[in-house]
């Protein structure tokens, strides 16, 4: 991703009103090593409460307390994204270990489907969505593109912050990795549930045709 972060990361665990850095190391190197600009930093991206609400509502994990997602919240670090960019590639094996909590602005999701050369609009995200959290969990590519389509704010975990919540605060790290399988458990039945639909308007299609020859 051209235009994302690698480093650990930190969202204020000093002060509920405004993000700021957390006690842990990082080193404001961009995700991308062949990036040369790093994005803006935005040190009062937003307030910690309302980073923690959006991360326990419907679009994200809400099987978390408001206190809990607190927790979390103090391992991220705030992000500002540029109308325009892309920070997630699709087929992308490198840029792979963070996840990315959208807290202001809209998102493209893009696939680049079978028999086309140019990427097709998914969906379209906006606050409280979680994106590329499958990444927290292996090392495989990136499944879709994902696109600013306004200038987004966002709240962001790497592996390593993730690991270090883990090695702190086993307990709580636990259960947030269960939230996050959840939440890729749920969204796999959904997309299930198309597959099933498509199948039969493709069988209803081929009938409809067949009738006619």
């Amino acid at each position: 991703m051209a235009s994302s972060r690698q480093d650990t990361l930190g969202m204020g665990k000093g002060s509920d009103d405004e993000l700021a850095h957390h006690e842990h190391g990082r080193d404001d190197t961009p995700f991308a090593a062949t990036d040369p600009l790093p994005l803006p930093r935005q040190p009062q991206l937003s307030s910690r409460d309302r980073a923690a609400q959006l991360l326990i509502a419907p679009s994200a994990l809400m099987t978390l307390s408001l206190i809990e997602a607190k927790i979390v919240v103090s391992y991220m670090h705030p992000e500002t994204v540029p109308a325009g960019e892309t920070f997630i590639t699709e087929g992308d094996a490198v840029n792979t270990g963070f996840m990315v909590l959208l807290l202001d602005g809209e998102v493209l999701v893009e696939n680049i489907t079978v028999s086309r050369t140019k990427p097709v609009t998914v969906t379209v995200l906006g606050p409280g969505s979680l994106i590329g959290e499958m990444g927290l969990l292996d090392t495989g590519p990136r499944s879709a593109s994902c696109t600013a389509s306004t200038d987004i704010q966002c709240a962001v975990l790497t592996r390593d912050a993730l690991e270090s919540l883990i090695e702190e605060q086993p307990a709580m790290g636990a259960k947030f990795l269960l939230a996050v399988s959840a939440r890729i458990a749920e969204r796999y039945r959904e997309t299930q549930k198309k597959l099933v639909l498509f199948a039969r308007l493709a069988a209803t299609m081929q009938q409809e045709l067949d009738r006619q020859t």
